[in-house]
């Protein structure tokens, strides 16, 4: 009888990177805490593991990161001010980011890929599948992509990863899969097969215009293929030559979201997701609307 694949109840956030695209505005402040129209950029990663059943947040942080650890932990003396202000509304908010969850943090001494970063998690994450969500991109669509990850993950016990299609003159950009369509009528033609990866083609050698996003459920035997993995530039250690070894291995599925994927990782990116969100605010998107609506250009 084939054993029914574990429940994921854990997610690692790597939040380690120097963010010097954003420069001077991360000299002092981590990247992942750039406010994106009204919470800090992790924020949304964090609430879309809530969302999907995950228990357990695993930051994968570095120096002059704690106040991401900070965001969500409770703050008393702030909740006490609120309170004795009548400011219920405030209290509830602050008290509600971390309020159910489990927050762990690893360091990562050296910048040295993302690989090595996920790698970092091993000892928190066990013998567990797991999820890896990239904190400066936000997904937004009716279901949360890391729950239609876990939902493939625990209906399959295959990793899963999250892919859309990609300009052609964008492919330089991401990495690439190869693939064909899975044929699960559970998901339909959004299932993908993946035969191979190829990490940042030019589009004359890009195998297809699927690009991986940043999204992942993993099964626990990553950590000894990257335990493996040979040191590329830089010194780094890249997911992709894992996610190979997985594809060709035990296999690994590709899902083509149905979302709007808002990648805030440089500053002409973070302001039009900035823009985007800030139209379907609910109490902020009517004004902004009508306020663009009025810049003359």
């Amino acid at each position: 009888m084939t054993e029914k694949p574990k429940r994921v109840r854990k997610a690692v956030l790597p939040v380690a990177g120097l963010g010097t695209r954003f420069l001077p505005a991360t000299k002092a402040m981590p990247k992942e805490m750039l406010t994106l129209v009204d919470k800090p950029l992790i924020q949304y990663a964090v609430e879309e593991c809530v969302a999907s059943g995950i228990e357990h947040i695993i930051l994968v942080t570095a120096r002059h990161k704690s106040s991401i650890e900070d965001h969500f932990d409770f703050a008393p003396e702030l909740e006490q001010f609120l309170d004795a202000r009548g400011k219920k509304a405030e209290k509830d908010l602050v008290h509600g980011i971390g309020a159910g969850l489990r927050v762990s943090s690893t360091r990562q001494a050296e910048a040295l890929g993302l690989g090595h970063a996920v790698l970092c998690a091993a000892d928190l994450v066990g013998d567990e599948p797991f999820a890896v969500l990239l904190g400066d991109v936000v997904m937004d669509g009716p279901v949360p992509a890391t729950r239609r990850l876990v939902e493939i993950y625990e209906a399959t016990g295959k990793g899963a990863i999250d892919v859309e299609v990609v300009p052609r003159e964008k492919l330089h950009l991401y990495g690439i899969i190869d693939a064909i369509v899975a044929g699960d009528a559970r998901w339909g033609d959004r299932l993908l097969q993946i035969k191979d990866l190829v990490e940042k083609p030019s589009a004359e050698k890009a195998p297809s215009n699927w690009a991986v996003t940043g999204r992942y459920v993993l099964p626990p035997e990553i950590f000894g293929l990257l335990e493996k993995a040979k040191p590329g530039a830089g010194g780094e250690i890249q997911l992709t030559d894992s996610l190979r070894a997985l594809a060709k291995g035990p296999g690994l599925w590709a899902y083509v979201g149905e979302w709007k994927t808002h990648d805030a990782g440089d500053k002409l990116s973070y302001l039009k997701a900035t823009v985007e969100l800030a139209l379907k605010d609910p109490k902020l998107g009517k004004d902004f609307r009508a306020y663009l609506k009025e810049l003359k250009f």
